[in-house]
């Protein structure tokens, strides 16, 4: 479901032309990769200095098999090649994704569980949106601190 691209041996999804978090494929023994999470920034956090994306999977409630960071600016390079970033994962456990932006007062921080069926039909693809909320005007913050 993957090939290197050159010369830096970064891999890509065949489907979807998109870069692979490192280390995000054949991470459970015996397990195919069977779903492709696609991560879709908003174009207009592409601007921000501070975002992160943090990706966890977890093969059991018990066991967190994986983690990665990507920070904003990995999508603004990957929105220059025409493609953006995806992981792969077989068909069990959870992933979370978590979006964080530690730069406005206060920080912002949003979470998706994807719950990660065994039935689920190798090649399924599954995209996670992630839009940060416009940072509030001095009014706004007024009303917020009602």
């Amino acid at each position: 479901m993957t090939n290197p691209t050159q010369p830096s041996q970064q891999f890509k999804s065949t489907r979807s032309n998109r870069f692979v978090v490192p280390g995000w494929t054949n991470m459970v023994p015996g397990k195919p990769d069977a779903v492709e999470i696609q991560i879709d920034l908003d174009q207009s956090d592409l601007s921000r200095t501070q975002a992160s994306i943090l990706i966890e999977y977890w093969a059991t409630p018990e066991e967190l098999t994986l983690q990665s960071v990507l920070p904003v600016r990995a999508f603004t390079a990957a929105t220059t090649e025409g493609s953006g970033w995806c992981v792969f994962v077989p068909a069990q456990g959870r992933v979370l994704v978590r979006a964080l932006d530690p730069q406005p007062d206060p920080p912002m921080l949003a979470s998706h569980w994807i719950n990660v069926d065994p039935a689920t039909v190798p090649g399924t693809v599954v995209n996670v949106a992630i839009n940060f909320p416009d940072q509030p005007t001095p009014a706004q913050n007024l009303l917020l601190g009602n």
